[in-house]
């Protein structure tokens, strides 16, 4: 079995990540990793489990890293709720919980990550001793390294395993497809580390392509700013289209970006060319799962159609697509409507889960929720389609809305004017915040118990 180097960058000095005390070397990194290894070991000698909860990012990598060499798989599920955290303890005997904050671990196993590693020196950026330098660990390519779980919007969450050899090549096409072969960037990502985006967009493509990140997950438009301008030029802001919106928005003064990429939920024509115009800068959409992995990007503002990363291949079905070679394990079916065009790329009609059809018309909640959120007032929106029907046996439609100044009347009139009126929601709810996750995304459970709450209190 092939093996492959831990990391891409071009030497142990090349910088690997961005830390508030400076920046931090791959030889700094690789000397981390060994001493984090060690206390992996002595903590858990037998278990083959490590839930990495680490917050920040250069940690997560450690932890990642020494985890691997330590013969730990890490598990990196959507929620981390105790629920969450119990079915993983009963499904994964042994699992191991590395920390760096003070996040209520139940009483799973745990390693809270040590204050200092390696460098005992005052001074955390002191260079790699040229006498002694650490070895680049070589890693069997199908080594699972990973395994990444679904939301479980849909029932339970869902385990993908992914290997080594794979996990690189995805961060590599994305690489190659962002032109960050060419040029490496400084990369500041808004989604955590553990979230499959997060995962392949920060760490995934620093590790394949030698480029480096900033430690933080800055969340708030002057956090975002402030990250940015710690790291230098070429700079790529990774985020989503919930947090780019909010960004813009705030109208804080920006350091040079030099490139923009989203994800996690679609990004509007109109969103994607403020951000460019902002910015001065380009912005791509990834497109995968995690099932899949990354399988396309797009320039929002060339228009809709994705082109396949390097390798990869969609086949279909009926309505059925499927997605395999390059970077995917196997075959994966995809949960999107898509139509392939002759050229190889393709164009996203909905979800199979987002399909609505009432009284024999046919639209997605896709489609509505671009809709609603385009009239100028909404500052936030999304449809929902309850489980239960109502007294009356009928399912109908519900959306939830944030629009300061906008009575239900306006928004009606101006939906009407989008789509057709058997789609009008019913009820139609006015809150101050939708219950977006870290990544920007609505799970469905959220909206139904907002559901429920609102129509207890009936609230439409």
């Amino acid at each position: 079995m092939s093996s492959l180097p831990l990391l891409g960058q071009p030497g142990l000095d090349a910088t690997f990540a961005w830390l508030p005390d400076g920046p931090r070397s791959a030889g700094q990194y690789l000397a981390d990793i060994a001493a984090l290894q060690a206390l992996l070991e002595t903590a858990a000698p037998t278990g083959g489990w490590l839930l990495n909860l680490c917050q920040d990012r250069y940690r997560f990598a450690v932890g990642f890293a020494a985890g691997l060499l330590a013969g730990k798989t890490s598990l990196q599920p959507a929620s981390q709720s105790p629920e969450t955290l119990r079915r993983l303890q009963a499904d994964y005997p042994g699992l191991l919980c590395l920390c760096d904050s003070d996040f209520d671990s139940l009483d799973l196993p745990r390693l809270d990550f040590p204050a200092q590693l390696a460098l005992q020196e005052d001074d955390q950026r002191a260079a790699v001793n040229p006498e002694n330098p650490p070895k680049m660990p070589l890693i069997p390519a199908g080594r699972v390294a990973a395994i990444l779980f679904t939301s479980g919007s849909t029932g339970h969450p869902q385990a993908h395993a992914k290997t080594w050899g794979k996990l690189l090549a995805n961060g590599r096409a994305e690489a190659e497809r962002l032109g960050l072969l060419q040029q490496a960037h400084a990369i500041v990502g808004t989604v955590p580390v553990q979230h499959s985006y997060g995962f392949e967009s920060t760490f995934l493509m620093a590790m394949a392509a030698g480029g480096s990140f900033w430690a933080g997950k800055p969340f708030f438009p002057q956090d975002i700013a402030a990250a940015l301008a710690v790291v230098p030029q070429p700079r790529l802001l990774v985020t989503t289209p919930f947090h780019l919106s909010a960004l813009l928005s705030a109208e804080v003064a920006l350091p040079p970006v030099d490139l923009l990429l989203s994800a996690t939920a679609p990004l509007s024509g109109d969103l994607a060319r403020c951000a460019e115009a902002v910015c001065q800068a380009p912005l791509f959409e990834i497109y995968g799962s995690t099932e899949s992995g990354q399988l396309a990007s797009r320039r929002t503002t060339e228009g809709d159609a994705w082109q396949l990363l390097p390798g990869i291949r969609l086949t279909q079905t009926g309505d059925v697509t499927t997605a395999s070679g390059g970077h995917v394990e196997g075959e994966v079916p995809l949960g999107d409507l898509i139509e392939l065009a002759g050229d190889g790329s393709f164009t996203l009609v909905g979800r199979h889960a987002d399909l609505v059809n009432i009284a024999g018309k046919r639209t997605s909640l896709a489609y509505l929720n671009h809709q609603i959120t385009a009239i100028a007032g909404v500052a936030d929106a999304a449809f929902f389609l309850p489980d239960e029907a109502g007294p009356d046996g009928i399912t109908r439609l519900a959306a939830f809305v944030v629009a300061p100044g906008m009575d239900r009347r306006q928004l009606l009139a101006a939906l009407r004017q989008r789509i057709d009126a058997i789609f009008l929601p019913r009820p139609l709810v006015f809150v101050d915040a939708l219950p977006r996750n870290s990544t920007g995304k609505l799970p469905r459970s959220a909206l139904q118990a907002l559901f429920e709450e609102r129509l207890a209190h009936g609230s439409h």
